[in-house]
């Protein structure tokens, strides 16, 4: 009898270790901390892990930000990541940052508009742009779409890298370093409100880099995925509201990954979006209906979703 019931025991245990072993652990491509993608994407985590079944599990990692994520996604170090429409556009053609190749992924779900902060101190001489010459800025980490925006922006106002002292901290190193005085701007492309800018504005009063006259209108011309964005000010308690420079963001995963996976995925999130909005602030700043008109082809799996 013992024979039998440790037999049995032993056919339960691995049972038990199979419908463990099935389960796919899927990691989500987020950025670095003080930004919105990281506690986005630990937001995402817990509801895929929540409703999309014991099949699949989810874990946030961070990652450089929205210029690697794609190339993460096409090495298979992350299997869904977020990164910006703009980029994504150029990592399915490889373009741009992408020009080693291109990268075989599609689009999972619209996201929250990502924003380029650009902050100084309310006593700083810094107004605009180009009075960043010769001054110490934190740009995020050298893979985040900051690092982007600052290369497209810089040559609107003549200028280049060169022309300032660039430090690649992530997020919240890069305000804590403005807050500190160890530098003279900080630069971060997020959602709003940002962590990192929410850290610094608690300690300090906080202004936003105006563009100079017609610079913003040429950036919008120069690239159709930009867009203007208001932020009010009692988002960071700023004395008045900023317009800056924004992009919307997406989802990504491979062609590869699995359809049903894809799918649950997407019914996880966005069958619970009142949930995903009351733990996470810039998820109010998401309409299902862009996931409808994104700059890159929809993933079958989100298709079977959206499109249904």
């Amino acid at each position: 009898m013992m024979n039998v019931l440790k037999t049995a025991g032993v056919a339960a245990g691995m049972l038990v270790a199979a419908s463990f072993a099935q389960a796919e652990e899927l990691r989500i491509g987020t950025a670095s901390l003080g930004g919105a993608f990281y506690p986005m994407g630990q937001s995402i985590s817990n509801l895929v892990n929540k409703y999309a079944g014991d099949d699949i599990s989810m874990v946030p990692v961070v990652t450089g930000g929205s210029v690697q994520n794609p190339r993460l996604v096409g090495s298979g170090e992350v299997e869904i990541a977020i990164t910006n429409n703009n980029l994504a556009v150029l990592a399915i053609k490889g373009k741009g940052p992408y020009k080693s190749g291109a990268i075989d992924m599609s689009a999972v779900a619209a996201l929250h508009p990502s924003v380029l902060h650009m902050v100084v101190l309310e006593g700083s001489d810094i107004k605009t742009i180009e009075d960043l010459k010769g001054k110490r800025v934190a740009i995020g980490p050298a893979g985040g779409g900051t690092l982007g925006f600052m290369n497209f922006l810089l040559p609107l106002h003549g200028m280049s890298l060169d022309d300032i002292v660039p430090s690649f901290l992530s997020y919240s190193d890069g305000f804590s370093q403005l807050s500190d005085g160890n530098v003279d701007a900080a630069f971060a492309l997020s959602g709003y409100p940002a962590g990192a800018v929410m850290q610094a504005a608690a300690g300090n009063k906080l202004r936003f880099i105006s563009f100079s006259d017609g610079i913003m209108d040429k950036a919008l011309e120069k690239n159709g995925a930009f867009k203007a964005v208001e932020i009010p000010a009692d988002v960071y308690g700023t004395a008045a509201p900023a317009e800056v420079i924004g992009v919307n963001n997406m989802l990504v995963v491979p062609n590869s990954l699995s359809a049903d996976v894809v799918e649950k995925i997407v019914a996880s999130v966005f069958d619970h979006l009142d949930e995903f909005q009351a733990e996470n602030a810039n998820a109010k700043q998401i309409d299902p209906a862009n996931s409808l008109r994104l700059a890159i082809p929809l993933h079958e799996g989100a298709a079977r979703y959206f499109e249904k």
